[in-house]
């Protein structure tokens, strides 16, 4: 990774005492990423206190932001709820960098930013003159993120990836699914989360280092290397004994009973976790001491293990005869690890999940969004605002960054610099 020099940030609103601000106050993200994995790490350093400037173009906006893909989102409204709550927090700037005004205020932005955040394919910021090799020598201190599938190097940097590519690549498909199934991929774009959390990651360590060396730096994350991280330990233990990793479902290599249970109502499941002969014994008590359960073959973890599947089949017939709200009640009095399958209604209205979901002012209406995962007990998160329309604050942006004036800007709005 090639380094530089550290460049001036922006100053915490005046007034603000500095234990107060957010952890990131003051630092500015300029962010040319779209979809999702480079907005959800934006997101993230915004909800730290970052000034994020989403950089789009009504000729080619968001993806993710669009309802149809030949209309632009004027509205905050016309853009989906995932695209509202990925870029809350974040300021939206229109540039077109078809045009030579739009390329021009881009790297002028960037000379002025902290951080610069693309996930577009390799090759693209170079050509439009702002890789990090353009503008490294106007912004010495520029912390330059690049997040693509295969990284920018090497024999695969121009393969097209996507969240279920990745995951056959990686070697997710190999070790999920029940044995004997079809191989089963992780939904909810788990390789944009993963390759999102990496890259917030990496920029807080990176404006760590910059605070002792004043230098900036490249940093080039691949979301195969991301999503094969993930899996590591299963990876290397079949590399050591040679065997292929086995499709497992619900199942541990190390503990059993452990799966995912039917209880007596309508796709109504809870699951349980067995980790000790201990709380097997607590299990089997909550069970009422079945008969079957006195077999000495399931008297240690091991002999569990190799008779997984006939004890699947008692544990099922206890729980399908009742709730999985009165399997999970029996079993944690019983001090098992156990959980049952909870609803949407339930996850967002439940004030012991952590309080996940924050209801956000957005005029004129409100909408729920999800909370940083964390309490912070100085300084705090960023306060919850908006995701900004396409565009909402080109002129703000320009007069704040750049200290042009109307006069400045009129010449590039002409030009279609702006849209």
């Amino acid at each position: 990774m090639k380094q530089a020099q550290r460049p001036e940030t922006s100053a915490s609103p005046a007034g603000r005492d500095p234990q107060d601000a957010p952890p990131l106050d003051g630092i500015r993200v300029l962010d040319f990423s779209h979809v999702l994995a480079g907005p959800f790490s934006t997101r993230l350093l915004a909800d730290l206190g970052a000034e994020v400037l989403k950089v789009e173009s009504s000729v080619r906006p968001d993806r993710l932001g669009a309802t149809k893909m030949e209309l632009p989102p004027h509205r905050r409204q016309d853009r989906p709820p995932f695209f509202l709550n990925v870029n809350r927090n974040k300021h939206s700037i229109t540039l077109n960098l078809k045009t030579a005004g739009g390329r021009q205020l881009a790297a002028k932005l960037a000379a002025k930013a902290d951080v610069l955040v693309e996930n577009f394919s390799a090759g693209v910021m170079d050509r439009l003159g702002l890789g990090f090799a353009n503008l490294e020598p106007m912004n010495p201190g520029l912390i330059f993120v690049s997040m693509s599938g295969f990284g920018h190097t090497g024999p695969r940097r121009d393969w097209i990836s996507m969240n279920m590519t990745l995951q056959a690549y990686s070697g997710l498909l190999m070790v999920t699914g029940a044995p004997g199934d079809l191989p089963t991929s992780i939904s909810n774009s788990w390789n944009d989360y993963i390759g999102g959390l990496h890259a917030s990651f990496g920029v807080v360590e990176a404006l760590a280092e910059r605070e002792k060396t004043g230098k900036g730096k490249h940093l080039d994350f691949a979301q195969l290397e991301c999503s094969v991280a993930t899996i590591a330990p299963l990876v290397l233990a079949s590399a050591y004994h040679g065997k292929e990793p086995a499709r497992m479902g619900d199942r541990s290599t190390s503990v059993a009973p452990q799966g995912c249970y039917r209880c007596a109502r309508e796709d109504d499941w809870c699951t349980l976790s067995v980790q000790t002969d201990e709380q097997w014994q607590a299990l089997v008590q909550a069970m009422g001491n079945p008969d079957w359960a006195s077999d000495e073959r399931f008297a240690l973890v091991l002999g569990r293990l190799n008779h997984h599947d006939e004890l699947d089949g008692h544990i099922e017939a206890w729980t399908s005869q009742y709730s999985s709200i009165e399997v999970e009640h029996r079993l944690k009095a019983a001090g098992v690890p156990a959980e049952r399958m909870r609803r949407i209604d339930e996850i967002v209205g439940a004030s012991d999940a952590g309080q996940a979901f924050q209801w956000m002012e957005d005029p004129p209406d409100a909408m729920l969004v999800t909370r940083l995962p964390m309490e912070l007990d100085v300084g705090g998160s960023a306060p919850l605002a908006p995701a900004p329309r396409l565009g909402e604050h080109t002129n703000q942006a320009l007069q704040d960054w750049l200290g042009m004036s109307t006069e400045d800007i009129a010449p590039f709005t002409d030009e279609g610099a702006l849209t």
